[in-house]
């Protein structure tokens, strides 16, 4: 579609906009050599038109009802590549944040509702290498800026430990799904614990991996330098199985190094733990928010990660409590910019865009901007007058800090190879009504980031395993590595559900209070 030719109006609104001073006759002057240039805009689009993909037929359905638990699937699938690999057999939801060809996607949000992807994301296409069945779209947060189940445009997704509670947030359908056992496993996204927080509400094992270990080519962005995507599983063998299958370079995603080399993360964890240095995270315990309950339950879990052989001390990072400040100005006004102002993917990186979505949100979002779920109202409302008042300075400042908080931990790490700390610090809360005023839905979405987050800003990789249930509920412990040495967190994660004797499930223990 040809660009319009901007008239007078448009160009003098640009002008005002700018304070760029140009009169009326100014103006004029400019037009004609505007668009002039702008005639490259219509050159790129007829380039493009030319490679373009074509979106495949794929069947899906909307469930409703019985054929929809938790309220967790966006839509169901049946979608097969190969016919044999190590995931052969096995079924995959798709976090519906993440790029299904042909199958509609809606980001949890009414501002991507009606957009049908023409390409699989990188790591679906690895999945359906590997044999795996896409078994449908999982329900996530509205632009996935939540940490509990409250905010998706089709409603909220229930907990199957207690359907009063929240699931937890943004992968919350994907966790409701794997922990009732309606997959084998999911795909997660995690910029402030999206894949570690649902997984500890729903007693799960969820691995955010390295930044930059899995392309996040085709996933929605929020902000580059934090975005992720990964593996919720039931076991850590099955972690450790589809991050061997979706790691690895893709030539698309500049997050990626260059000498990047995934491994075989389920090799790995036959080396067992034996010897294995554990540093109990002193700050991640004790916080305002913590409730004894959870700290009493991680410290208990830590007990086993002894009788596995490894070696437990207490470890001090003091910088872990200003993680969470640095991770919110990140977070706010970098999503301000790029996942708003720039349509998602923002600009200036060497990567693969999507320039359909890009173009479908940002009209949806700029013809109605009360679409927006309060969480990124929130985001907006803050994160533009930071940027409008200090002009990206206090992004600059934050982003500058965080290679010493990376350092804090890389410190502790020297000294030992894990950290251990508690993944949320309380377990999962009831979900208030849809008609919650926005403090009672914000402190509800927000207030589980403080141990996850931090790590989202450095980029280590973390994964959370099931503590002892209190009272009935999952409780999450987070075990966290040094940079790309994923395989040993997922080794330690399996030396102690082996200690534990494996996960409890839902079913199972509801059916033992019953």
């Amino acid at each position: 579609m040809p660009l319009p030719t901007p008239d007078h109006e448009a160009l003098t609104a640009v002008a005002a906009g700018y304070g760029l001073g140009l009169s009326s006759d100014d103006v004029e002057e400019f037009a004609p050599v505007v668009a002039g240039l702008l005639g490259s805009w219509d050159a790129v689009e007829e380039l493009y038109d030319a490679e373009a993909p074509t979106a495949p037929e794929r069947a899906w359905t909307r469930p409703e009802g019985d054929d929809n638990p938790y309220h967790a699937w966006y839509v169901t699938t049946s979608i097969t590549g190969s016919s044999d690999g190590p995931l052969a057999g096995r079924t995959v939801a798709v976090k519906d944040n993440t790029e299904v060809a042909g199958v509609p996607m809606t980001n949890g949000s009414a501002t991507v509702d009606g957009f049908v992807p023409s390409t699989d994301a990188t790591i679906v296409r690895r999945l359906l290498d590997a044999g795996a069945t896409i078994a449908g779209k999982a329900v996530c947060e509205d632009l996935c800026f939540a940490g509990a189940s409250i905010t998706a445009s089709t409603g909220d997704v229930e907990n199957p430990w207690d359907p009063t509670r929240s699931a937890g947030g943004s992968s919350s359908g994907s966790a409701a799904l794997v922990a009732a056992g309606v997959v084998d496993m999911a795909t997660g996204g995690d910029q402030g614990g999206s894949i570690r927080m649902p997984a500890s509400n729903c007693g799960l094992v969820g691995h955010k991996p390295t930044w930059g270990l899995v392309p996040y080519t085709g996933a929605f962005p929020i902000e580059f330098t934090i975005d992720h995507v990964g593996p919720m599983t039931r076991t850590v063998t099955d972690a450790a199985l589809m991050l061997s299958v979706i790691a690895g370079p893709d030539g698309d995603d500049p997050r990626q190094p260059s000498d990047l080399q995934a491994e075989d993360y389920v090799g790995a964890l036959r080396s067992g733990a034996q010897g294995l240095r554990v540093g109990v995270l002193r700050e991640g315990f004790g916080l305002p928010e913590s409730e004894p309950e959870t700290d009493e339950a991680v410290r208990s879990a830590i007990t086993a990660l002894s009788d596995a052989g490894m070696t437990v001390s207490e470890v001090s990072v003091p910088w872990h409590l200003h993680g969470p400040k640095i991770w919110d100005v990140i977070a706010t006004e970098g999503a301000t910019s790029q996942m708003i102002d720039t349509y998602g993917y923002g600009l200036n990186w060497k990567g693969r865009y999507d320039p359909e979505v890009m173009d479908h949100y940002g009209r949806r979002w700029t013809e109605d901007g009360s679409r927006f779920p309060d969480t990124v109202k929130l985001v907006l409302l803050a994160g533009k007058y930071g940027l409008n008042t200090t002009h990206g300075r206090h992004y600059a400042m934050a982003r500058n800090l965080a290679p010493k908080l990376a350092a804090a931990y890389d410190a502790a790490l020297a000294d030992v190879d894990l950290l251990v700390l508690p993944t949320v610090p309380m377990r999962a809360t009831v979900r208030p009504g849809r008609d919650a005023r926005p403090p009672e839905l914000l402190a509800r979405a927000l207030e589980m980031l403080a141990n996850t987050s931090p790590f989202d800003v450095t980029g280590h990789p973390a994964c959370s395993v099931p503590a002892p249930l209190a009272d009935g509920l999952p409780v999450g412990m987070m075990l966290v590595g040094r940079q790309f040495e994923d395989a040993t967190v997922l080794r330690a994660a399996h030396a102690y559900e082996q200690a534990v004797g494996g996960f409890p499930t839902p079913t199972a223990a509801l059916s033992a209070q019953a």
